[in-house]
């Protein structure tokens, strides 16, 4: 059990370390890393793909975003790290492609495309696969991130819905996926 928990401490320790990294050189450089977002219809936006959900507007963007990645990775990461992983690849691809075909014209940056995908797949999961370590999980992630469905409503200025839906998306597929695949098993 230690190894176990060890583990999985160490990733998460790890990605908050690369997401304070980057943005602590996006800080530095004045913000030239945030041009590394996704940037709708555009070429040069591709590189946004797998990078945006490290980048962050600014040190209060990155604070917002982290306490609830690091939650809804913890949860995901016991059906195991090979899970977590595929489901996060999963996640940020098919949001940031989904992001870059229909997106409205801006650099689209941050972890809550993830976030939101995370946050779907952990819900779906009580539905798609129907064990009691995930219809928990539903219901904790209800319970204490149920409000973040408003930041599925297009009402805030700055802030990219279409990651958050597009998150909630992917998440909600690679939950059905899951399903058919049978990927969940260590």
């Amino acid at each position: 059990m230690a190894v176990w928990f060890k583990q999985r401490f160490h990733i998460l320790i790890g990605l908050v370390s690369i997401l304070i990294i980057i943005q602590l050189l996006d800080t530095l450089t004045g913000g030239a890393l945030s041009h590394f977002g996704i940037i709708p219809r555009y070429a040069q936006g591709l590189i946004g793909i797998p990078l945006s959900p490290f980048l962050h507007g600014n040190w209060e963007h990155l604070l917002s975003n982290i306490p609830a990645l690091l939650v809804l990775s913890a949860l995901l990461m016991t059906h195991s790290i090979r899970y977590y992983v595929l489901a996060s690849l999963f996640i940020i691809f098919t949001e940031g492609t989904l992001v870059w075909l229909f997106g409205h014209t801006a650099i689209h940056i941050g972890a809550s495309g993830w976030i939101f995908g995370l946050w779907g797949l952990l819900l779906a999961n009580a539905f798609f696969l129907r064990r009691a370590k995930d219809f928990l999980f539903a219901i904790l992630v209800f319970v204490y991130y149920g409000s973040i469905v408003f930041g599925l409503l297009p009402w805030q200025e700055g802030i990219s819905t279409e990651g958050h839906i597009f998150g909630v998306i992917a998440g909600l597929l690679f939950s059905w996926l899951s399903k058919k695949w049978i990927i969940t098993k260590r």
